[in-house]
């Protein structure tokens, strides 16, 4: 009988949910930014090894929300919490004892999943760090998802809880998500990569249009922000900003669709988009009912 069911990975911002992901699922699904709130929706990653399927989901950083956008990446947080069958709850151990989940995420009851709670960054630290944080949390798993060290055990512990169960995909498959939807992370990645301060947080990028039947594949793409300062930084002096931008960024999407792209990328101005809900919708960010 195979196995088969779904697993949030949550935890506070920079917590190294992204890099947990990418390293299951075995290629760059979620973007990774040293930069914290880098990821802003559900990233949905398929596992499938043996007679055992993970539908894996990175959430956005547990935080408390300040503005829409904000509520929307909690909100999609909560929302996998609650849809899934194990939490793996992503700790940095760089930082000692983790909260529990219900106080990090503020919860008023325990999600329904089992919880499995994952010490991360142990490449980082001391051997008698890591036995102090054995020893405080004696059921905890100690990884390094930037190494890959521990993370087969965690694996292997959250395979014996899945549910027995067909499969929902295909063995090969790997995501879920639109191509389109990966290109414009990408975009927005390479902005973080690039750019300082506040700049990047206040990036939204839409993809217009995605013509797969053209050589090269073409994508006209539009990165919004939400001052006429923050569209100038973003340009550049004689357009040096964006072109670096546009050029990285194509990079990785060509490595994306396995072959070359023309990349048309624009920017524009769309004033306080991250505190308007109508905006956020539009950019396909989930707000939480009532919103």
């Amino acid at each position: 009988m195979t196995r088969a069911g779904t697993v949030a990975v949550v935890g506070k911002p920079n917590a190294g949910k992204s890099t947990l992901l990418n390293r299951i699922v075995g290629q760059k699904l979620s973007i990774t930014s040293p930069k914290p709130q880098s990821t802003r929706d559900r990233v949905v990653g398929i596992h499938t090894a043996g007679d055992v399927q993970m539908i894996i989901s990175d959430t956005p950083g547990l935080l408390n929300p300040q503005y829409a956008l904000q509520h929307a990446m909690r909100a999609s947080a909560i929302a996998a919490l609650g849809d899934a069958d194990v939490v793996v709850y992503i700790t940095d151990a760089m930082q000692g004892p983790p909260p529990s989940l219900e106080v990090a995420a503020n919860l008023e009851r325990p999600p329904r999943g089992i919880v499995l709670t994952a010490l991360n960054k142990v490449d980082t630290i001391s051997a008698p760090q890591r036995d102090s944080l054995a020893a405080e949390i004696p059921r905890s798993f100690p990884i390094s998802a930037l190494t890959g060290e521990g993370v087969d055990s965690l694996l292997a512990e959250v395979a014996q809880l899945l549910p027995e169960s067909p499969f929902f995909y295909s063995a090969d498959d790997v995501g879920v998500q639109s191509l389109r939807f990966f290109a414009s992370e990408l975009i927005r990645e390479t902005a973080l990569e690039q750019l300082e301060q506040e700049v990047p947080y206040s990036v939204a990028c839409e993809i217009e249009e995605f013509r797969e039947d053209r050589t090269p594949v073409y994508i006209r793409a539009v990165m919004y922000v939400e001052r006429e300062t923050q569209k100038q930084i973003l340009i550049g002096r004689q357009g040096a900003r964006i072109r670096e931008i546009g050029s990285a960024a194509r990079k990785k999407i060509e490595e994306l669709v396995s072959g070359k792209v023309y990349l048309d990328l624009w920017v524009k101005v769309l004033p306080n988009w991250r505190r308007k809900p109508r905006a956020m919708r539009r950019f396909g960010y989930r707000l939480p009912e009532g919103s």
